[in-house]
Protein backbone atom coordinates (compact mmCIF):
# COMPACT_ATOMS: atom_id res chain seq x y z
CA UNK A 1 0.00 0.00 0.00
CA UNK A 2 1.36 3.50 -0.68
CA UNK A 3 0.26 6.87 0.59
CA UNK A 4 0.58 8.20 -2.43
CA UNK A 5 -2.04 8.50 -5.03
CA UNK A 6 -1.85 7.70 -8.73
CA UNK A 7 -1.83 11.34 -9.51
CA UNK A 8 0.86 11.74 -8.07
CA UNK A 9 3.00 8.98 -8.76
CA UNK A 10 2.42 9.50 -12.83
CA UNK A 11 3.18 13.53 -11.72
CA UNK A 12 6.57 12.71 -10.40
CA UNK A 13 7.56 9.95 -13.00
CA UNK A 14 7.10 12.61 -15.96
CA UNK A 15 9.15 15.00 -14.03
CA UNK A 16 11.68 12.63 -13.88
CA UNK A 17 11.26 11.91 -17.43
CA UNK A 18 11.84 15.78 -18.05
CA UNK A 19 14.97 15.75 -15.92
CA UNK A 20 16.54 12.93 -17.74
CA UNK A 21 15.78 13.83 -20.97
CA UNK A 22 17.13 17.80 -20.13
CA UNK A 23 20.81 15.77 -19.16
CA UNK A 24 20.72 13.25 -22.02
CA UNK A 25 19.95 16.24 -24.41
CA UNK A 26 22.55 18.14 -23.24
CA UNK A 27 25.27 15.49 -23.34
CA UNK A 28 24.41 15.21 -26.76
CA UNK A 29 24.95 18.38 -27.40
CA UNK A 30 28.05 18.50 -26.23
CA UNK A 31 29.01 15.05 -28.08
CA UNK A 32 28.04 16.84 -31.22
CA UNK A 33 29.97 19.79 -30.12
CA UNK A 34 32.82 18.75 -29.98
CA UNK A 35 32.59 16.89 -32.97
CA UNK A 36 32.13 19.68 -35.24
CA UNK A 37 35.28 21.48 -33.23
CA UNK A 38 37.31 18.76 -34.00
CA UNK A 39 36.28 18.60 -37.58
CA UNK A 40 34.45 15.32 -37.40
CA UNK A 41 31.00 16.30 -38.32
CA UNK A 42 31.22 19.52 -40.85
CA UNK A 43 29.81 22.47 -39.86
CA UNK A 44 31.57 25.52 -38.88
CA UNK A 45 34.07 25.75 -35.81
CA UNK A 46 31.82 28.65 -33.78
CA UNK A 47 28.64 26.10 -34.13
CA UNK A 48 30.74 23.45 -32.38
CA UNK A 49 31.53 25.69 -29.66
CA UNK A 50 28.12 27.17 -28.77
CA UNK A 51 26.46 24.06 -28.78
CA UNK A 52 29.83 22.00 -26.28
CA UNK A 53 29.31 25.55 -24.00
CA UNK A 54 25.34 25.32 -24.14
CA UNK A 55 25.56 21.56 -23.43
CA UNK A 56 27.66 22.30 -20.31
CA UNK A 57 25.53 25.03 -19.20
CA UNK A 58 22.25 22.59 -19.89
CA UNK A 59 23.79 19.87 -17.88
CA UNK A 60 24.83 21.41 -15.11
CA UNK A 61 21.93 24.23 -14.82
CA UNK A 62 19.43 22.91 -16.21
CA UNK A 63 18.04 19.86 -13.59
CA UNK A 64 18.32 22.17 -10.87
CA UNK A 65 16.08 24.94 -12.19
CA UNK A 66 13.66 22.58 -13.54
CA UNK A 67 13.09 21.17 -10.16
CA UNK A 68 13.10 24.04 -8.66
CA UNK A 69 10.29 25.29 -11.33
CA UNK A 70 8.52 22.09 -10.22
CA UNK A 71 8.50 22.91 -6.19
CA UNK A 72 7.51 26.09 -7.16
CA UNK A 73 4.67 24.86 -8.94
CA UNK A 74 3.74 22.46 -5.93
CA UNK A 75 3.71 25.10 -3.53
CA UNK A 76 1.56 28.07 -4.63
CA UNK A 77 -1.06 26.54 -6.90
CA UNK A 78 -3.88 25.08 -5.51
CA UNK A 79 -4.43 20.91 -5.85
CA UNK A 80 -7.17 20.78 -8.55
CA UNK A 81 -5.20 23.84 -10.82
CA UNK A 82 -1.88 20.88 -10.93
CA UNK A 83 -3.88 18.13 -12.25
CA UNK A 84 -3.59 18.04 -16.18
Amino acid sequence: MSRYTDAERERAQARFVWLQFTRIASIIAVLVGVAIAQDVLPAPYWLGVVLAVSGLLAFFFGPPLLARRFKARDNHLPDHLDRK
